[in-house]
């Protein structure tokens, strides 16, 4: 039970005889207490009238997914199967980062009725959100006191990855047609793929000429070249402690998996094979063997669940992983963090095992506030600052050194700048025959 503002508003109005009859306080005080008692009367009166919030079935219909940042409607269907007619507020209990915003809403049902509360769900959080509990509260006709009862009605939604950097995908596409649209004149590296016989034409790389097929056609003919395809890429993201850090307003692991999926897209396009894995201690995470369409669809879902844990990454293990998900030489990318030299050790002791087998690209978030703090020394606080920021960037050039002199890439960006920069690092290590 509960009383509303309005029982609250009657009982202060039995000031008024105390006020009236000031002068006369035993008279005072009977009327204040007949007034109390006939409320309260009032009150047990309307709560016997008010619809009993027990008597409501309810029912969800709730989209499935939904990508972070975009906006869903929730519908909850409400059912009286009381004898009297329902009025009063419903509060559907939302975790507050489905982004529900105001979950109260005013209902009047009649006996043997249905109706459809509508919230508009815009999530702020990755993963999945969810929903246990509905409060009903039913006003009596009066208004003054309500039954209240609340009742299990459960859903969920899994909030995916936005994937903003998709708006980058239609360039690196027309680079890669440019890539395979290439002649002889391409440079051969190690590892492309002989891909059909032509006649020369003035222009063409004499390197390029086929003599057999010369001979036997009593023409001049040119090999041409296509990039490798069917190439494994193997994508291992750091889901620990460094993974929580937050760089630019988002956590660095949500830069991590925005440029896993622009990677993943470019690369089945371009008829590789992808396989990705979210580690730290455990495999928090897997997808293999899927491609196209299928491929995106796995990911957002395997990564939505996906949160950093506050534990160190076991790098001694992964070189273990990578061998689990494929024998053949392979493009690894590690995704993690390279800010210190420190938390940086066990990545360097556990490179050359994987650049003695594999393509191995290191990618890692970058805090586009540190460049900007540099230059920023009009007080002796801003001075500090800059001095701090200019270390950071100096370690991160440190490690990135330290990385290329073991054989393996690195790609450094911010987070909005890295997905495209590890996709272009891509393209470019395809163009030299290098996957």
């Amino acid at each position: 039970m509960t009383v509303t503002g309005r029982f609250v508003l009657l009982v202060a109005l039995g000031v008024v005889p105390l006020v009236l009859l000031g002068h006369s306080l035993a008279a005072a005080a009977a009327v204040l207490g007949w007034w109390l008692l006939g409320v309260v009367v009032l009150g047990s009166l309307d709560l016997a009238l008010a619809a009993s919030p027990r008597q409501v079935a309810l029912s969800r219909t709730l989209p499935s997914r939904v990508r972070l940042g975009e906006s869903v409607t929730s519908e909850l269907y409400l059912t009286n199967r009381g004898r009297r007619r329902l009025q009063g507020v419903v509060r559907d209990a939302w975790q507050p980062s489905a982004g529900a915003g105001n979950n109260r809403t005013r209902v009047s049902i009649p006996a043997g009725e249905r109706r459809r509360v509508s919230l508009t769900l815009t999530p702020f959080r990755r993963g999945e959100r969810r929903v246990g509990e509905v409060t009903v509260r039913s006003v009596g006709p009066l208004g003054l006191w309500a039954r209240q009862a609340t009742l299990t009605a459960p859903g969920r939604i899994r909030v995916l990855p936005p994937f903003h950097s998709r708006k980058h995908l239609p360039s690196r596409l027309a680079r890669l047609k440019e890539l395979d649209g290439r002649t002889s004149v391409m440079v051969r590296g190690q590892g492309t793929e002989f891909d059909s016989l032509r006649e020369y034409v003035r222009g063409d790389d004499v390197r390029s000429i086929d003599w057999r097929a010369t001979a036997r056609r009593n023409d001049v003919m040119v090999r041409t070249w296509r990039p490798e395809r069917d190439r494994r890429v193997v994508i291992v993201v750091d889901t620990g402690r460094t993974a929580a850090a937050r760089v630019d307003n988002e956590p660095r692991l949500d830069a991590s998996f925005e440029a896993s999926l622009l990677l993943a897209a470019l690369a089945s396009r371009a008829g590789d094979r992808i396989d990705f894995l979210a580690y730290d201690r455990r495999s928090r995470g897997r997808v293999q063997g899927a491609q196209g369409a299928e491929l995106l669809s796995r990911l957002v879902d395997t990564m939505a669940l996906i949160e950093p844990e506050l534990i160190e990454m076991d790098w001694p293990a992964v070189p273990g992983q990578v061998r689990q998900i494929t024998s053949q030489r392979a493009l690894v990318i590690l995704l993690t963090s390279i800010d210190a030299a420190g938390s940086s050790s066990g990545l360097l002791a556990v490179l050359p095992q994987l650049t003695r087998r594999h393509t191995v690209v290191v990618a890692s978030v970058t805090d586009p506030g540190a460049e900007s703090a540099i230059h920023q020394r009009s007080n002796r606080n801003d001075v500090y600052t800059a001095a701090a920021a200019e270390r950071a960037v100096l370690d991160v050039a440190r490690v990135s050194a330290a990385i290329r002199q073991l054989g393996a890439e690195v790609v450094t960006a911010s987070p909005a700048d890295l997905p495209p920069a590890l996709s272009d690092t891509y393209l470019a290590l395809k163009a030299a025959g290098r996957l």
